[in-house]
């Protein structure tokens, strides 16, 4: 026996055009959210990455380096060629106008002034004995003294045959090249004061015979004016050698501080201003004194137009971080200075503050306070960028693609960078890019 069961419900086969269709209409849609993200991701968040552009108030500095050194330095020397005898200061040691430095030598000075103030006693009697007449014993004496003259004019033209002699042979081995050239000098100049000498004897001769003669002719009034004018002559000698004296000693020429020292006891120093080593044979300066401190700044020819006396400057020294000197100009140089081709002028600048940190040598940066802008139009200096040569910023453009557009930079202070024409206040400009584009601003202009 057969059963056959009843057909609850019959199957349909699916239709395959049908599929397709739903498969298209998903694809479609998510392409269409794909570019819609895309657009969205490639506009720049530009209040993220741009900042406006400002108008506020603005003090130009203009910057320039500078070296402190001394207001004023002297090297202290003798003014006449000799050994230095005594040396009263050290290196550091501070000193005061007129305090005596050093002294030199003064034997030969010293024999001297003996002679001198010798003959200005000689040339007192000379004149009170013309004022008081003339006696037999006077008159005797007078003829000694001839006699006495007569013997050192013989003397003193041996010592001249001699020096003469002496100064051919040399002569002869200077030529040769036996001797240097300072040791025939000095056979020059013994020559030379002896032929000095004898020019002084053969005087005093001539004055003890006149002297005679008036004395046997009794005095007169002319003989008594002749008298006056030997011992004024001689006062004029003994004040010569005083000054000569006076000279071996060196004194300080103003307040101030020995910053270095050139010469010791008993070197050979000769009469000049230019400084020395100390280990040398022979030394042109002694000690060096220097007073005060102040900056010697070389400020750019671009700038100097800018700079004026009495203007305030800030000082900042690399030995001395974080602190800030002032000073203001105290002398702007008329001429301009040309070192490898580029064009600068010296500014003095007079220390306000940091005279005791600041030392003599040290190399600092200078911050010139120009004027002030109530209303410049400023953008931070990382905002300026460089395209064929032109500067410029990056402003939103076309669906904030950034743009250039040139700009006339004017001042920089700071991180920031005054602009002269190109922008407005209120406009943006981009301190960062996307980074879509950053490669291609980042590529050489």
């Amino acid at each position: 026996m057969t059963m056959r069961l009843p057909m609850i419900g019959k199957v349909q086969p699916s239709n395959p055009w049908l599929w397709g269709l739903v498969a298209a209409g998903l694809i479609g849609t998510g392409t269409t959210a794909a570019l819609v993200a895309r657009q969205s991701a490639t506009i720049p968040d530009v209040a993220a990455l741009t900042v406006p552009v400002e108008s506020q108030a603005l003090t130009v500095r203009i910057t320039a380096n500078g070296r402190v050194q001394p207001v004023q330095t002297v090297n202290i020397s003798p003014k006449a060629t000799g050994i230095l005898r005594e040396l009263l200061v050290e290196q550091g040691d501070r000193v005061r106008e007129g305090q005596i430095i050093a002294r030199m030598e003064s034997e030969d000075v010293a024999a001297r002034m003996m002679q001198a103030r010798a003959q200005v006693a000689e040339a007192q009697a000379r004149l009170a004995e013309v004022r008081s007449g003339n006696r037999p014993e006077e008159i005797a004496q007078r003829q000694a003294e001839v006699e006495r003259a007569r013997a050192q004019v013989r003397d003193a033209e041996t010592r001249v045959q001699l020096a003469n002699q002496r100064l051919e042979r040399n002569r002869s081995l200077a030529s040769q090249g036996a001797i240097s050239r300072d040791a025939l000098d000095e056979v020059v100049r013994e020559a030379n004061s002896a032929r000095a000498n004898l020019e002084q004897t053969q005087a005093s001769l001539r004055a003890a015979e006149q002297s005679l003669n008036l004395s046997r002719n009794g005095s007169r009034a002319e003989d008594i004016a002749q008298a006056e004018a030997q011992l004024a002559s001689a006062l004029g000698n003994l004040r010569s050698v005083e000054v000569q004296q006076e000279d071996t000693v060196l004194r300080a020429p103003f307040d101030g501080i020995v910053t270095q020292k050139y010469a010791t006891e008993g070197a050979f120093v000769t009469p000049t201003t230019s400084a020395s080593d100390a280990t040398s044979a022979t030394s042109t300066a002694i000690v060096a004194i220097a007073s005060g401190l102040e900056i010697l700044a070389d400020v750019p020819e671009v700038d100097i137009g800018q700079i004026r006396p009495g203007q305030t400057v800030e000082i900042r020294a690399d030995a001395l971080p974080n602190q800030v000197f002032t000073g203001e100009v105290r002398l702007v140089a008329p001429e301009a200075v040309v070192r490898q081709n580029v064009t600068s002028f010296q500014v003095r600048i007079r220390l306000l503050t940091g005279q005791d940190r600041l030392l003599s040598g040290m190399n600092v940066d200078l911050d010139f306070l120009g004027d002030r802008l109530d209303s410049a139009v400023v953008v931070p200096t990382v905002a300026i960028v460089t395209k064929d040569g032109q500067n410029g910023v990056l402003v939103p453009g076309e669906r904030n693609r950034p743009e250039f557009r040139p700009v006339t930079l004017g001042t920089a202070v700071g991180n920031q960078t005054q602009i002269l024409d190109g922008i407005e206040p209120g406009d943006r400009v981009f301190i960062d890019l996307p980074p879509q584009y950053a490669r291609e601003w980042m590529q050489p202009q």
